[in-house]
């Protein structure tokens, strides 16, 4: 049978092990150092050195307090020799036994665990190793491929040698040799010896999977990153054609009717070109946008006329507010071939902006025909124009923004976007980080 005192302390040390483990993710520099699987000798030096003064202060307080339950000193030299080679390795193991030495200890190890990093089939099988035989053994079943549970048990077998070999160092040197539960408690049985073996084996594993699980969790925010810049992307690129094919009908129209005013849509269609293949950012100052509204307006206002208005009320103050590019061109658009085209005696777009309450209210406003309430209530899952901006704002904004369309038949039709104010730096940090990967 196993002292319950004894077992007790085995389960604080794995305890103890999975604590430090968590301690460590709780630093981004860390976090970014268990992200790279290959590193410059200053990374590797600078991995140990972090991870040292962690496993370092348990072999300092087990030196001081004589707590055999706070000492990780091999343990952690094993696994940052398993996660980083053996700069690391070797490193960390002569770091962390510093308060050792100390005490009377001269003995370390470190170097077994970067001899089992070399033999690992690929990098990433370090992180995916498993101590339970069954596990592997599945392995070897599903995937057909012995690569992987042979790695499993070589880590196992060598985590137990490193054991072995420290109580019989501890044993042989008594007064100088490394520090060892198998020496420090006497009369051990069997049973105990294993539980110890077993303790030494779950306090490598334990930080091993504590890190993969946090390495999971950025690589899925990552991943998320870069679908949402590829979303993103493929948003703003259906919009463009969408654009032009409606604008190059309007030429068509125009070519045999009155070649002059197609000369003149050519012509602002050119300019407009020339600013959509020149935007290389996804956000652009309000003002920007308001001026590029004005020259597709310019080349609709020469298809029908004076039967197009356009009253523009905009709030000085919010002309250098970021918007999303192409924010507001589909918008028109809509409003000018669904609301306002069909009507005999044409009609008028309002646009409207201003601050409120920390937010930009911008509306896009027309007096014609309206949409039925059947239509309306799925507007958002139907057409390019209005589904496209609504999903380029969910991807920048989340659910900090508002999106809205208002519809009388007959009467005309409103459409609200409200963004927060402060979409200045911060926006322009997000959609940074969402196409930086891109």
């Amino acid at each position: 049978m196993i002292d319950e005192q004894h077992l007790v302390i085995l389960l604080v040390k794995l305890a103890v092990a999975a604590s430090l483990a968590s301690v460590l993710t709780r630093s981004h520099r860390f976090q970014r150092m268990l992200m790279r699987e290959e590193r410059t000798l200053a990374q590797r030096v600078q991995f140990a050195a972090v991870c040292s003064v962690i496993f370092g202060a348990g072999v300092a307080a087990r030196v001081v307090t004589h707590d055999a339950y706070l000492d990780l000193g091999m343990e952690g030299s094993l696994v940052l020799g398993l996660l980083a080679g053996y700069v690391t390795g070797l490193l960390s193991g002569v770091l962390i036994s510093i308060p050792a030495m100390f005490g009377g200890e001269w003995l370390t190890m470190g170097l077994m665990g970067a001899l089992l990093r070399d033999i690992a089939p690929e990098k990433e099988s370090i992180w995916t190793f498993s101590p339970f035989p069954d596990l592997a053994l599945w392995r070897l079943i599903w995937r057909r491929d012995l690569r992987l549970p042979a790695f499993s048990l070589a880590c196992v077998l060598v985590i137990l040698l490193a054991e072995l070999l420290r109580s019989g160092l501890a044993r042989l040197f008594q007064q100088r040799g490394p520090f060892s539960l198998v020496t420090a408690w006497p009369d051990l049985t069997r049973v105990e010896i294993g539980a110890i073996y077993a303790c030494t084996l779950f306090a490598v594993v334990l930080p091993i999977k504590v890190w993969n699980s946090n390495r999971n969790e950025k690589k899925l925010e990552q991943q998320q990153l870069h679908l949402n810049a590829a979303r993103l992307d493929a948003l703003s690129r259906q919009i463009n054609p969408h654009f032009l094919f409606n604008t190059l009908n309007s030429v068509a129209a125009l070519i045999r009717s009155d070649p002059p005013q197609a000369r003149q849509v050519v012509y602002k269609l050119s300019h407009i070109l020339r600013r959509l293949l020149r935007q290389q950012e996804n956000l652009t100052p309000l003002g920007e946008e308001l001026a590029f509204i004005d020259d597709y307006l310019a080349i609709e206002m020469i298809r029908f006329g004076s039967k197009l208005r356009v009253v523009k009320e905009i709030d000085p103050a919010t002309l250098d507010r970021l918007v999303p590019s192409m924010l507001l061109q589909p918008i028109v658009e809509n409003s000018i071939r669904h609301g306002l085209s069909s009507k005999v005696e044409g009609g008028t777009i309002h646009l409207r902006s201003r601050l409120n309450d920390g937010r930009l209210l911008i509306l896009v406003e027309d007096d014609g025909v309206g949409i039925p309430e059947a239509k309306l209530a799925n507007l958002f899952q139907q057409g390019i124009g209005v589904s496209n901006v609504n999903e380029r704002l969910k991807v920048l904004f989340g659910d900090s923004y508002k999106m809205w369309i208002d519809s009388r038949p007959g009467e005309g039709t409103s459409t609200g976007i409200e963004l927060p104010d402060q979409a200045g730096p911060a926006l322009a940090a997000r959609v940074e980080s969402l196409v930086a990967e891109r």
